[in-house]
C-alpha cells in the first residue's frame, strides 16, 4: 500500500535537516509520497525535486500561518501555483513579520539576561544554506535552539515553555492570515489545503480550534482535516474524524515532522491513498513532482 506523509519540515523554515536529507529520511522509513511544507515558504521544494529516487513523489507545499481570537491556526497547503500575486504578497509580509517578531523576541532575551544574540539566531536559520537565504522562515524553533546554547533551557520544548511560548516573557506576536482568507487565497491560487493538527490551538484559546470556525473554512473551499496527527490523542482523533465526515471533507494524516527536533518521525501517521486523491483532485495551481 502507497505510504503518503502530507506534512513535513526542513531546514528552510524550522527542522534540522535540508530538503535533500528530509528526502533521504523519508525514503529510508519507507514512504512513497511526501508533502514538504516548511512555514510560508516553498523555498525548499526545488532542492528537495532533485534528491527524488524514482516512483518517489514530491508534493509543494508549505504551512501557512493563520490566527484567530488571539490562537495561532495552521493551514497545510498544497500543489498551489508559488507566484500567484496575491498569495506572494501574504507570503512576503508574514515572512517580514517573523524576522521582525524574532528581532523583538531577540531583544526581551537579552533585557532577561539571557546571552542569545541575532548573529547565531540567523545562523541557526539560515543553516548554511545561503542558495535559500531569500526563502529561509525565521522562526521560534531557531531562537529556542539559540536559547540552549546560551544555557538558559534544557531543550527546546524547555525553551518555549520557559520563555517564547504563548504568555511566556519573551514572547511576541505576529501577522498571521485569517483561516478562512487562507483558504480562499490558496484555492484562488490553485491550491488544496487541510487543518493542520486542530486539537492544538496555540494562545489565547490554547484548546482545539473551534468548530464554528472549521464550518467556515470548510464552506470556503477547506479540503481535509489533518485528524490523525502525533499531537492528537485517540479521543482527538475520533472527534476530528468525525467532524471531517460530518463536513464532507477527507482525513489526513501526516507526521508534522521537524528532524531530529521531533525524533525523525516521518511516516508515524500517514494519509489513505484513496483520501490523497480527492484530496488533490481540485488542484491547478502545481503538480506533483514524480521521480
Amino acid at each position: 500500500m502507497t505510504r503518503i506523509d502530507l506534512h513535513s519540515h526542513s531546514s528552510v523554515s524550522d527542522g534540522s535537516d535540508t530538503p535533500a536529507e528530509v528526502i533521504g529520511h523519508a525514503v529510508a522509513a519507507g514512504l512513497d509520497v511526501l508533502a514538504l511544507t516548511d512555514h510560508d515558504t516553498v523555498g525548499g521544494v526545488r532542492e528537495a525535486a532533485e534528491h527524488l529516487p524514482k516512483g518517489f513523489t514530491l508534493v509543494p507545499g508549505m504551512e501557512l500561518s493563520c490566527a484567530y481570537r488571539g490562537s495561532s491556526v495552521h493551514l497545510v497547503s498544497y500543489l498551489f501555483d508559488p507566484e500567484h500575486p496575491a498569495l506572494v504578497r501574504e507570503l512576503r509580509r508574514i515572512r517580514s513579520d517573523r524576522a521582525s517578531r524574532a528581532g523583538e523576541m531577540v531583544d526581551k532575551l537579552q533585557a532577561l539576561g539571557v546571552a542569545v544574540t541575532w548573529e547565531r539566531v540567523l545562523e541557526i536559520a539560515g543553516a548554511g544554506r545561503d542558495e535559500y537565504a531569500d526563502a529561509n522562515t525565521i522562526g521560534r524553533p531557531h531562537i529556542a535552539r539559540a536559547i540552549v546554547e546560551a544555557g538558559a533551557a534544557r531543550d527546546v520544548q524547555d525553551a518555549f515553555d520557559r520563555w517564547i511560548g504563548s504568555g511566556g516573557p519573551a514572547f511576541a506576536s505576529r501577522y498571521a492570515l485569517d483561516p478562512v482568507r487562507a483558504v480562499e487565497l490558496v484555492r484562488a491560487a490553485g491550491g488544496v489545503c487541510s487543518l493542520a493538527h486542530p486539537g492544538r490551538a496555540e494562545g489565547a484559546l490554547n484548546d482545539a480550534v473551534p468548530l464554528e470556525l472549521v464550518e467556515r473554512m470548510a464552506a470556503a473551499g477547506l479540503g481535509g482535516i489533518e485528524a490523525d496527527h502525533p499531537a492528537h490523542n485517540r479521543e482527538e482523533t475520533g472527534y476530528w474524524r468525525g467532524v471531517a465526515a460530518d463536513l464532507g471533507v477527507v482525513v489526513t494524516g501526516s507526521s508534522d515532522d521537524h528532524g531530529s527536533l521531533t525524533n525523525r518521525r516521518l511516516g508515524c501517521r500517514t494519509t489513505d491513498p484513496a483520501a490523497f486523491e480527492e484530496l488533490v483532485a481540485p488542484a491547478t495551481g502545481a503538480a506533483l513532482i514524480l521521480g
